[in-house]
């Protein structure tokens, strides 16, 4: 590595956020260790193919950051401010180990997911921070003006410094109360990965490939039911990605995809996942979720899909997350496994829900059944409800041909 600037390159790839992770908590400051970080790896790209690769390169830029971050604290005259760091005078913290590296990194997603910050807030956190991407990135994923995002990004490191949000892994009884926000980050970096909210393309593959990566960490870190459910719902959601849209990069329902395209290796690393997770208790609703989307993986056909089950563990999940979606998604399976008839019914009783009612997928939904049941009428009036509001290129045009595919309407 000594020699080579491309394997530094990958070292950073692979270390920056650990190293990230442990100098936000030596210095006490997001910008500061930020800063230091890029430092120290400045440092290493002068100083290595000199001196050779430290045994532990890890290790070594942490210590370099620390250093170089208390000499940031001195130049800018803001010894007073973080006094604590120089307690010591020249001294930084002993040669952090394995566990400890792997600690500050739990530290930090738990600070990217705390509860005081909103939710858009901490989905851009912890994009930034635990997964490396740069603001323009994280901006282009998340669909906003890189300027908006900056913005959001300092005042949520502002207010974790002015609220005094804890850098640290919630004890034994807290955690049970922040992990469930933590894993709702992770996955809403994965549905906006694997279901864009606007755009061409219904799938970002790295944005979801992200979050793939991060529960994996977090499941190796902190091994619990619910973690290893929301792995096992990723990856087979994940699994269909190559079949969700045809070479015109067109829509393709999960009854029309080509099942050959479905990636087998990760429905069988999903499955194993499942296993695991089932046998914790109790079952959690990712777990449910991952239960469900194991039932249409090990579906050979559409036709062959087993409904009966899926309304089961939909009724589950319904006892747990009483939601208007989970409700929409249950009228599906009964409309599958019965008739669309009692889908339908199943549908009216959730217009109450106003918000339900601006749901674009409510409507596509509600069409599709009025249209299985011979009601061209109501399914055209559905399907123009969900094509004025959706936004994505795709599911405007799968919505349009359906509604074309009614013929004349009278």
């Amino acid at each position: 590595m000594a020699n080579d600037p491309l394997a530094l390159g990958q070292l950073y790839q692979q270390q920056s956020r650990r190293v990230l992770a442990t100098l936000i908590r030596l210095l006490g400051d997001f910008a500061l260790a930020e800063e230091a970080m890029q430092e120290a790896f400045t440092a290493a790209i002068r100083q290595w193919p000199e001196e050779g690769t430290p045994d532990n390169p890890t290790a070594w830029l942490i210590r370099a950051g620390q250093r170089r971050g208390i000499d940031q604290i001195r130049r800018k005259q803001t010894a007073r401010q973080y006094s604590h760091l120089l307690a010591n005078g020249e001294d930084v913290a002993p040669e952090p180990d394995e566990q400890s590296i792997a600690d500050d990194q739990l530290r930090l997603l738990f600070t990217c997911c705390h509860p005081g910050l909103s939710i858009d807030a901490r989905v851009a956190l912890t994009l930034r921070e635990m997964c490396g991407l740069t603001t323009e990135q994280v901006a282009s994923g998340l669909l906003q003006k890189p300027a908006t995002l900056a913005q959001r990004i300092v005042r949520a490191k502002k207010k974790i410094r002015e609220a005094g949000i804890p850098y640290e892994i919630p004890g034994a009884k807290e955690l049970p109360q922040r992990l469930p926000d933590v894993l709702r980050v992770v996955y809403l970096v994965f549905n906006e990965g694997y279901s864009r909210s606007d755009g061409e393309s219904v799938v970002d593959i790295s944005l979801a490939n992200k979050a793939i990566r991060l529960a994996e960490e977090l499941g190796g870190m902190l091994p619990q039911g619910e973690v290893f459910g929301l792995l096992a719902l990723m990856r087979l959601q994940h699994s269909r990605r190559h079949a969700r849209q045809d070479a015109e990069g067109e829509l393709v329902t999960l009854e029309d995809q080509d099942r050959s395209r479905w990636d087998q290796q990760d429905i069988r690393q999903g499955l194993q996942y499942l296993e695991l997770a089932l046998t914790a208790s109790p079952t959690g609703p990712y777990t449910l979720q991952a239960s469900i989307a194991a039932v249409h993986a090990q579906a050979l056909q559409a036709d062959t899909t087993d409904w009966a089950r899926i309304v089961r563990l939909y009724d589950a999940l319904y006892r747990q997350q009483p939601s208007p979606i989970i409700a929409l998604n249950r009228a599906v399976a009964v409309a599958m496994r019965d008739t669309p008839a009692d889908g339908l019914r199943l549908l009216e009783a959730l217009i109450p829900e106003k918000a339900i009612l601006n749901y674009h997928l409510f409507h596509a939904v509600r069409a599709d059944l009025y249209r299985r049941a011979g009601d061209t009428k109501a399914a055209a009036t559905a399907y123009q409800r969900a094509i004025e509001l959706t936004s994505q290129g795709p599911e405007q045009r799968f919505l349009q041909r359906r509604l074309a595919a009614l013929g004349p309407i009278t």
